[in-house]
């Protein structure tokens, strides 16, 4: 009896041994996943103490590379310090969390946040609350503590584009939207895009498509409206990759210059579209200016003597501006050659 006890004895410890290492071997693989999406770069004056940081929903994205993270890097170089680029390398609003709660934890001198979601808020609130100093760039978190945003007039893209759409149609015909679902900034094009279009009673808006900022999704649904929609005659892309994922797809349709395209932003993928006769608007963005302008915001905070009140600080005031509008670039084939360089 005792020894069939004993057995028992091991067997139930043998196995919660196999269970807990299990545990173990998933849960240090779980880490290493999320750690391997998240990207780090110290990339100008490591050695500063004096660091300002921007926090992406993606960094591993060539517009970004081109632009945004550029432009910091000058920052940092004209400025004498450290400026870190953080997030992960794919479109991850999670993940970009989880990077914010890493760089809240050292200090930094100031934080920029692509405020893709409203999921954010809660951690910029918390670096705000940290005493950091802490803006949105780009896309914006209206609900939250920020102190200040730089970015595009989203309302006005949806605007131009739409006025786009009306001229290319005459005032009528089918058409779609497309964009990230979730994020502020896309809705505020959206509503710009519809306060247009209503006064256009022979103009109708088919819906508007989530493509999760990703090329295949774009092209996937662009088929799909072109499938159920056989007499669509514009559709609309409002995150940088609407416009390539759109193109593909008109091109494989055989559906160029007969369903009209509207996208934002103004890189190498749009501007060759926007040659070769797929796209015929693009409404350009002035990113280098919003991590540029962003980053020397943070800096005024922190060193400019200029007050606006006998004590900003008791009266809860800033001595920067609450927005930064940085304005846009319309693109077509009558402008193209004189505001671009010769592409590849």
């Amino acid at each position: 009896m005792r020894g069939r006890i004993y057995l028992w004895i091991n067997v139930i410890i043998i196995v919660v041994f196999i269970i807990s290492a299990a545990f173990n071997i998933y849960f240090i693989s779980h880490k290493e996943r999320v750690n391997s999406t998240l990207y780090s770069e110290n990339s100008i004056n490591a050695d500063s103490t004096e660091e300002y940081v921007w926090v992406a929903t993606m960094t591993d994205n060539q517009m970004y590379i081109n632009n945004d993270q550029k432009a910091l890097k000058e920052f940092g170089k004209e400025m004498g310090v450290k400026v870190t680029i953080e997030g992960p390398k794919q479109y991850d609003v999670p993940g970009q969390i989880v990077a914010m709660e890493e760089v809240i934890k050292r200090k930094p001198a100031g934080i920029m946040v692509l405020g893709m979601e409203t999921s954010l808020i809660p951690v910029v609130n918390k670096a705000i609350d940290a005493g950091i100093p802490t803006i949105t760039v780009d896309a914006d978190l209206v609900g939250s503590k920020r102190l200040a945003h730089v970015g595009s007039n989203w309302y006005d893209i949806g605007v131009k584009q739409a006025e786009a759409v009306v001229k290319l149609l005459g005032g009528k015909g089918k058409v779609a939207i497309m964009g990230i679902f979730g994020a502020d900034n896309m809705q505020a094009g959206f509503q710009g895009f519809k306060s247009v279009i209503m006064d256009y009673k022979d103009i109708t808006l088919v819906g508007e498509y989530d493509d999760m900022a990703n090329v295949q999704e774009s092209k996937r649904i662009t088929l799909e409206i072109l499938k159920e929609h056989p007499d669509i005659a514009a559709i609309c892309g409002f995150d940088s990759n609407s416009g390539p994922g759109i193109g593909e797809a008109i091109k494989e349709a055989d559906k160029i210059g007969k369903v009209k395209v509207t996208c934002v932003d103004m890189e190498p993928e749009h501007i060759k579209l926007l040659k070769q006769g797929i796209v015929q608007k693009l409404i350009g963005q002035k990113r280098k200016l919003f991590t540029y302008y962003g980053a020397k915001l943070l800096y005024d905070l922190n060193h400019s003597k200029l007050r606006i009140t006998p004590d900003d600080a008791y009266n809860r005031v800033t001595n920067i501006p609450n927005i930064v509008d940085t304005g846009l670039i319309e693109i077509d084939s009558t402008n193209v050659d004189s505001i671009i360089d010769k592409m590849k």
